[in-house]
């Protein structure tokens, strides 16, 4: 089986791809996994629905432009990073610093949830 953290860095590397894949993004998680993006509404339950999400982005004006995990450290099945996640909306770029934290179960992501300052993304968008 997979140690938590590398589960975690591989997930992290599908965000180097403009438009990642919803299906290989959906392979990390449980079937009854919960993303919380948490200043945002509503969370996303299941693998599917998740891997759904994420494909969509480029259709939503959003292509992906890599995700830099600067700090990651693990305690058990928990994995918490400290990145910054670059997108492409429109012609803005845009950083994102996040802090996002793992629940690993049986090898998956059976929970994720992401940190951020709204405020700040809404200020690149200006």
């Amino acid at each position: 089986m997979t140690d938590p953290t590398t589960i975690v860095t591989n997930f992290v590397r599908e965000f180097d791809a403009e438009a990642p894949d919803g299906d290989r993004i959906a392979a990390y998680f449980t079937d009854d996994a919960v993303y919380k993006n948490i200043p945002v509404e509503p969370s996303v339950t299941g693998a599917a629905a998740i891997g759904k999400a994420m494909g969509a982005m480029a259709a939503q004006g959003m292509k992906s432009k890599g995700w830099e995990i600067l700090n990651q450290v693990a305690s058990g099945n928990v994995v918490m990073n400290e990145r910054v996640d670059r997108f492409l909306l429109g012609e803005k770029s845009v950083a994102v610093r996040v802090c996002g934290v793992f629940e690993i179960r049986d090898g998956k992501i059976a929970a994720w949830r992401d940190y951020f300052d709204l405020f700040e993304f809404q200020n690149q968008m200006k």
